[in-house]
């Protein structure tokens, strides 16, 4: 088996260790679904799928919304683990950079690195927050974090500073709006661009027929 081939089976057993017990929206299932849709959109790009395959498997190795919104215990978890394995050095701190600037954190900030591999990797982990399974995600966070599926009387707050962002307690509809409908016109490829049009008109249709059922119409 090659090199390469071992690492990522080894990732793999390592990210299914690591979070058996996480949260179901951001479980070793969500992983799995990333990683399969970050080497399907790499085959349309040019990209190293080694780095692609790595980015993907431990970008959400520690997400900061279960360590108190501490962003530096991920890149910390994955480059110990990788140095471990001996991966060359320029991978890890490639790998590393994705996992610091793939999240959403408000869509306000400007990203400070950019890579092929980053936007195919960020790609893929936008997908699944769209679409039937990002509904699902979406709602089954709210859950774990007792929230309200909605009140129409908390408007969504589409200007929020990163802080605000990720301090947020706001119903889960809300979220549609400050993340989900604009995760669309955000995606970096072509083939991610495709995905997220068709997942962003399901999503569209599911707040319609919400809004019906909840003022009681037909």
């Amino acid at each position: 088996m090659h090199t390469s081939e071992v690492i990522i089976n080894k990732t793999i057993a390592f990210v299914k260790s690591t979070l058996a017990h996480a949260e179901g929206g951001h479980d070793w299932f969500h992983i799995e679904r990333v990683y399969k849709n970050a080497l399907l959109i790499a085959k349309t790009e040019k990209a190293n799928d080694f780095i692609i395959a790595l980015g993907a498997l431990l970008h959400d190795i520690a997400d900061s919304k279960f360590y108190n919104g501490d962003e530096t215990v991920g890149p910390k978890k994955a480059q110990a683990f990788l140095s471990e394995l001996k991966v060359d050095e320029a991978v890890i701190t490639h790998v590393v950079n994705i996992i610091k600037h793939i999240s959403f954190k408000g869509g306000n900030e400007t990203q400070t690195f950019t890579s092929p591999e980053l936007a195919i990797v960020q790609d893929a982990d936008r997908l699944d927050a769209i679409g039937a399974i990002g509904i699902a995600r979406c709602f089954n966070y709210g859950g774990f974090k007792n929230r309200a599926l909605y009140n129409p009387d908390i408007t969504p707050n589409l200007n929020m500073t990163k802080a605000e962002y990720k301090n947020s307690t706001a119903p889960t509809i809300n979220h549609f709006y400050e993340k989900l409908l604009l995760l669309k016109d955000r995606m970096n490829t072509e083939t991610g661009k495709k995905i997220a049009l068709e997942r962003h008109n399901y999503m569209l249709g599911f707040l319609e027929q919400f809004y019906k059922e909840w003022e009681g119409l037909k």
